[in-house]
């Protein structure tokens, strides 16, 4: 089943040519991880598959309907956003920014119900804020902070994720669990869109993979077809070396003509 659709879709991005229009059926069950390097227009896109910026060309459609037809309160009671950055807009504790994935669900002065603050506390649990719901969001850590917005997500029960580097500031043990984590949320039905810097993160736990280079040309597919290394070395501008480890392919840059140190 299709969900989220980007059809003829071209980013805009200023001073930038029209680049590959992309046609992409986001569908229940998968994972996408999007690479591509600093100002391919991860993060435009991201946003462009939200509604939150106009395409230059092309459309969104969420369940065959224009996404820009339809309420932000629709939309968010369908999509939910993980940004990379955040700024605090207001002294919060931690629940009660849990909560705010509950607010599309909420008329405009309705109270937070009992099932709202349990379903906020079950994602603060899942990644391991338990214990912290009394504190203030500004006392948290960069790493804290951002699984507090992965969970924020969660606890708006979104059929469709759209992911800015979920797993920024984390140290590796909440790293795989962040990627499990939308790994099951795929596996019991929903969509995932992440956007990454980490190849082998996306080679791991993606199954499909969407390629931005800075002209603006792009390519999708599946995993195994799209982790190349030499695709990989041209989208990126570094050589790498390529290997296998667990049935998924790992990949490190290689230093190629490096000078002896101090040279």
């Amino acid at each position: 089943m299709s969900t989220l659709r980007a059809r003829h879709l071209v980013i805009d991005i200023p001073d930038r040519v029209d680049g590959t229009p992309l046609d992409l059926e986001i569908m229940t069950g998968q994972v996408w991880g999007v690479l591509g390097p600093n100002g391919a227009g991860k993060t435009t896109l991201l946003h462009t598959l939200a509604g939150l910026r106009p395409p230059r060309r092309g459309e969104v459609l969420l369940d065959d309907q224009p996404l820009a037809e339809l309420r932000r309160r629709t939309i968010a009671r369908q999509l939910a956003v993980v940004f990379q950055e955040r700024q605090d807009g207001f002294p919060a504790t931690v629940l009660e920014t849990a909560l705010i994935g509950r607010h599309p669900f909420l008329s405009a002065l309705q109270m937070e119900t009992a099932e709202d603050v349990m379903v906020a506390r079950q994602a603060l649990s899942a990644l391991e804020l338990e214990g912290y719901e009394a504190r203030a969001v500004s006392t948290l850590s960069g790493g804290e902070r951002q699984r507090l917005a992965v969970a924020t997500a969660l606890a708006q029960q979104p059929r469709i994720w759209l992911a800015d580097e979920p797993t920024n500031h984390l140290d590796l043990r909440h790293q795989v669990a962040v990627m499990h984590l939308l790994q099951r949320q795929a596996a019991s039905g929903r969509s995932v869109f992440l956007c990454l810097h980490d190849i082998n993160l996306a080679a791991r736990w993606c199954d499909r993979i969407l390629l931005l280079y800075p002209d603006g040309s792009a390519c999708w597919g599946d995993t195994e077809s799209m982790l190349m290394p030499a695709a990989l070395e041209q989208l990126y501008g570094q050589k790498l070396s390529a290997t296998r480890l667990d049935g998924a392919p790992v990949f490190v840059p290689r230093l190629v003509d490096a000078g002896p140190p101090g040279g």
